[in-house]
C-alpha cells in the first residue's frame, strides 16, 4: 500500500494495537471503519476499483493495491483478521445470479489462495442473502467445504443491518471461519432500527417530484411490513415486467426501476449494488424527494466526517455495494471476545 503523507484524524480512528486486519475488496472502506472503531489495525488493502482507490485514499491516507488476482501473496503481511466482502452481484437477484459462471464469482478461490498462505487467525466474509440459496445452495456448500479443507471451522449466518441500529432493511450472509471450535452468533448484540426520519438531512438541496408524478396511497392501506418498510405510494410511470418477482408485478424492484416511495417512520430498503441515480423515494411533510447521498451514506452507517469526492452518480454506486458499518463492527466485537 502506498502511503500519503499527513494523518487523517478521522473519527474512527482509534488507538490501532489491539489486533491486525486486511481489507481484500476495500470497496470505499467499510470493513475498515468498523474494526479501526475496535482498535484494529490495518497492514494490507486491496481494491480494483479506481474511483472507490481515489475516496479510499482521501479517508484512509493510503491508497490500496490493485487487482487480488495480481497480488504477491508473499508480499501481504501476517494478520489476524482476514476480511472480505468478496463481489456480491454474481449471487444477487439485481446482477442476474451466474454465481461462479461470472469470473467475479471465482474471486473467491483468490481470497482462498491468500488464506492458505498467511493463515489467519479468523475469516470474516460479507455477501448478499441470495448465496445462502444460489445453485440449490451448492455454492455456499462449496465455499464452506473449501474453508474446512484447508483447516479451518466455517459457520454462517443471515444478518440484517436494521438490527444494528440503522434504517435500513439490508440482509447479508455474514460467513466467520477460524480455527477454534466454535463461534456462538446469538451472543453479537442487536440494537433496534431506527427509523429513516433520524437520518434525514435538516438542508438540501433536495431534489422534489412534482404532484403529477406520484400518487400517495390513502393512509387506510400504509402498512408496515416485517421488515420495517412503510410503502405508501408509487411513481406514476410504466412499471419494467424483467426481473420482478413472481405476484409483485403491480410493484417494480428497487433495483430495477424504483417506483415505490416510503414513508419516513419506517426503514429504507437495501440500497442496491448497481444504483447510479440515486432513485430512491420518501415521503415528507407531504413531498416526495430524492434522498440524498449524505442519506444513503447515513443509511449505510457511515461517520459524518468520511469524505466523498466522487461524482454523485459514482457516490450512488459505492454505497450501494458497500457494507453496513454497524453491522460488521457489531460482528466484529463477537470476532474478538471469542476468537482472538
Amino acid at each position: 500500500m502506498a502511503t500519503l503523507f499527513g494523518s487523517q484524524n478521522k473519527s474512527w480512528q482509534k488507538e490501532q494495537d489491539n489486533f491486525t486486519f486486511i481489507d481484500l475488496f476495500a470497496g470505499i472502506g467499510g470493513f475498515r471503519i468498523a474494526l479501526e472503531n475496535l482498535g484494529g489495525k490495518c497492514v494490507f488493502s486491496s481494491e480494483i476499483d479506481s474511483e472507490c482507490i481515489k475516496t479510499y485514499a482521501v479517508n484512509f491516507g493510503e491508497y490500496p493495491e490493485g487487482d487480488i488476482i495480481k497480488l504477491d501473496i508473499k508480499k501481504i503481511p501476517k494478520h489476524e483478521i482476514l476480511c472480505a466482502g468478496f463481489p456480491c452481484q454474481p449471487f444477487s437477484i439485481s446482477g442476474h445470479k451466474k454465481g461462479f459462471e461470472d469470473t467475479r464469482g471465482t474471486l473467491f478461490f483468490n481470497v482462498l489462495q491468500v488464506i492458505k498462505e498467511k493463515k489467519p487467525k479468523v475469516v470474516f466474509l460479507e455477501n448478499v442473502k441470495y448465496l445462502k440459496y444460489h445453485d440449490n445452495k451448492n455454492t455456499l456448500k462449496m465455499i464452506l467445504q473449501n474453508l474446512e479443507d484447508i483447516g479451518y471451522k466455517a459457520e454462517w449466518k443471515i444478518l440484517n443491518a436494521k438490527d444494528f441500529g440503522v434504517a435500513q432493511n439490508r440482509e447479508r450472509i455474514i460467513i466467520i471461519a477460524h480455527l477454534k471450535e466454535s463461534f456462538d452468533f446469538s451472543k453479537i448484540e442487536k440494537q433496534e432500527p431506527k427509523k429513516l426520519r433520524e437520518i434525514l438531512d435538516k438542508t438540501g438541496p433536495f431534489e422534489f417530484l412534482q404532484k403529477d408524478r406520484y400518487t400517495i396511497l390513502p393512509k387506510t392501506k400504509w402498512k408496515k411490513q416485517t421488515s420495517g418498510l412503510i410503502f405508501c405510494g408509487y411513481r406514476n410511470m410504466p412499471i419494467r415486467k424483467n426481473g420482478v418477482r413472481p405476484n409483485t408485478e403491480h410493484l417494480s424492484r428497487v433495483h430495477k426501476q424504483p417506483n415505490r416511495i416510503y414513508h419516513i417512520d419506517g426503514t429504507h430498503p437495501t440500497l442496491p449494488s448497481q444504483e447510479t441515480s440515486g432513485r430512491f423515494w420518501i415521503y415528507y411533510n407531504k413531498k416526495v424527494r430524492k434522498l440524498t447521498i449524505n442519506e444513503c451514506f447515513k443509511l449505510q452507517g457511515f461517520p459524518n466526517d468520511y469524505e466523498k469526492i466522487s461524482s454523485v452518480g459514482a457516490c450512488y454506486n459505492q454505497i450501494g455495494n458497500a457494507v453496513a458499518v454497524p453491522m460488521i463492527e457489531g460482528v466484529a466485537k463477537e470476532i474478538i471476545k471469542q476468537l482472538l
